[in-house]
C-alpha cells in the first residue's frame, strides 16, 4: 500500500502572526532549501510556503507604507535615521 502524501492531507499554512515572525520563518525555510537535503516534494511545499511569506511580508509593507503617506500629509517623504 503507497503512503499517502503528507503535503496532499496537510491544512493550509497558518498566517504568520507578525512581520518578524514570516521574516524568520522565511529565512529559516531559505536555509533549508538551500541545504539541498530536503526530498522534492517538500522543497516544493517550502517554495510555496516561502511565496505565501513573501506576500505577507511585502503587504504588511506596503500597509506600513501607506500608513506614514497618511501620516506626512499625503507624501511619502524619505526616510532619514537620526
Amino acid at each position: 500500500m503507497p503512503k499517502a502524501s503528507p503535503t496532499a492531507t496537510a491544512p493550509a499554512s497558518p498566517e504568520p502572526a507578525s512581520y518578524e515572525a514570516a521574516l524568520e520563518e522565511l529565512e529559516q525555510l531559505v536555509g533549508r532549501i538551500e541545504s539541498g537535503q530536503l526530498p522534492l516534494e517538500q522543497m516544493l511545499a517550502g517554495y510555496q510556503r516561502g511565496a505565501e511569506l513573501l506576500a505577507f511580508c511585502r503587504g504588511r509593507l506596503e500597509a506600513v507604507q501607506d500608513q506614514i503617506k497618511v501620516l506626512e500629509n499625503g507624501t511619502l517623504q524619505p526616510w532619514t535615521q537620526d
